[in-house]
């Protein structure tokens, strides 16, 4: 592992902006039921919004909002069931000073959702699905681009790599350059090696071991590792609900090598742990 200071950059979302020079928390808000940590607990409006704001002081500086589950096997969400879902809580939280992220794959929920008061997309299909290029360009909005393989329904089968990180990589930069000639500008991009997603155990630690080679892509890195399945493996057969820990220390070692945001369900816990190690560089 290689310590990498974070470069001095600024995103623009709209009338607001991070200075990513300093890693910043990315709450996450999964207005669905079957999400495979979460799902149910904030499915009505009120309950998302009462979690969002609990997030919001917590230290969270973005909210990610999701309408449907990519756990393994999920199946996939009518674009209008995800409207639904998204658009009136990304209104109600567009009333607070908050920098929203839409967790969708789908070009019509991520232009809803703008329209609503979002700035950011997340996908973690990387603008495969039609149209998506181009409404990522039209938009004009960050964009993070994920690597994954496959639907949640086949990943865990795509899951055969040379190197996990260098073919991470590779390919992470194909769908960046796919971007980039429909007219995404580069300062709109964020990378994220998809903890997780077609990768399994072994994968996953090698990549958060070599995390560092990511910045040789010239993108700012969010790590998205919150209570995922490998984490539990490390930890002898933990539960979801008994992952922070790991996913905090997992998270301060992405950050450590250049992480800018991390995803997570933990959000007071990870804002703490990120005071201590920011604390310690001043040292």
């Amino acid at each position: 592992m290689q310590l990498m200071p974070l470069p001095k950059r600024v995103l623009q979302c709209g009338a607001l902006s991070l200075d990513l020079s300093q890693p910043h928390v990315m709450g996450i808000l999964n207005v669905t039921p079957d999400s495979f940590s979460d799902g149910g607990k904030h499915n009505t409006q009120d309950q998302a919004i009462v979690h969002a704001l609990q997030m919001m002081a917590d230290g969270a500086t973005v909210i990610d909002v999701g309408g449907e589950s990519t756990r393994p096997g999920a199946l996939s969400v009518e674009v209008e069931e995800e409207i639904r879902r998204v658009v009136p809580v990304v209104k109600e939280l567009s009333k607070h000073n908050v920098i929203i992220s839409i967790d969708t794959s789908q070009p019509e929920v991520i232009k809803a959702a703008v329209k609503a008061g979002a700035h950011i997309w997340n996908d973690v299909r990387a603008l495969i699905r039609p149209n998506a290029l181009v409404t990522a360009a039209e938009l004009n909005i960050p964009i993070i681009i994920m690597h994954m393989r496959g639907e949640p329904t086949t990943m865990n089968n795509l899951n055969q790599y040379h190197d996990v990180t260098t073919d991470v990589m590779v390919e992470l930069q194909q769908r960046v350059n796919d971007a980039l000639k429909v007219g995404v500008k580069p300062e709109n991009i964020i990378i994220d090696p998809g903890f997780g997603f077609a990768k399994n155990a072994q994968q996953n630690l090698k990549l958060l071991q070599e995390f560092y080679k990511l910045n040789q892509m010239g993108y700012p890195i969010l790590s998205a590792l919150s209570r995922k399945r490998f984490i539990g493996e490390a930890l002898g057969g933990a539960d979801a609900q008994n992952r922070a820990v790991g996913s905090i220390v997992a998270h301060l070692m992405s950050i450590q090598q250049g992480a800018c945001m991390v995803r997570v369900h933990d959000v007071k816990a990870t804002t703490d742990a990120i005071k201590v190690w920011k604390a310690m560089q001043l040292a």
